[in-house]
């Protein structure tokens, strides 16, 4: 007869800590999607000689950037993707996820980072690394935000 009541004590103590931990969890889950709401969109444009790159920008409200991104660089297959990161300071760093034109079924990331001034936006041009097949900029190396091609300007969004 004990051996029963404590099994079902015990039986009872694990349902009631399993209801908490999907009551965390569901918390958890709401408040990651009220982070992930949209408080701002900017659109930006960076024309240099025959290209032309498109960029819309959201901050989210938990403060990182998520956006899309579509690159028409000459002599070069269209890349559609989005972006994803945020700010440290005044430079925004993300990673482009993006498909090409030419190869639609395969998908590249590539880190990027962009110097905030102003009303405008500017890629910089930074040392890569490759670890383990992911591409990353090198921490130690600074970004040159000075010797650019693509200076992105503010725009209305559409």
């Amino acid at each position: 007869m004990k051996k029963s009541v404590i099994f079902c004590l015990l039986f009872a103590c694990i349902g009631f800590q399993s209801c908490k931990n999907e009551e965390k969890q569901k918390e958890l889950e709401t408040a990651k999607a009220e982070g992930e709401k949209i408080v701002k969109t900017e659109c930006y444009k960076a024309i240099y000689e025959n290209d032309t790159i498109d960029l819309q920008m959201n901050t989210l409200k938990n403060g990182k950037i998520s956006g899309d991104m579509v690159m028409k660089v000459a002599k070069a297959p269209v890349r559609t993707g989005e972006l994803a990161g945020e700010f440290h300071g005044d430079t925004l760093f993300v990673d482009y996820t993006f498909t090409d034109s030419a190869n639609k079924n395969t998908k590249f990331k590539n880190p990027m980072a962009f110097l905030k001034r102003d009303k405008q936006l500017i890629l910089g041009n930074g040392e890569m690394q490759i670890t383990m097949g992911v591409t990353y900029l090198v921490k130690d190396k600074p970004i040159d935000f000075e010797k650019v091609k693509y200076k992105f300007n503010s725009i209305h969004c559409e």
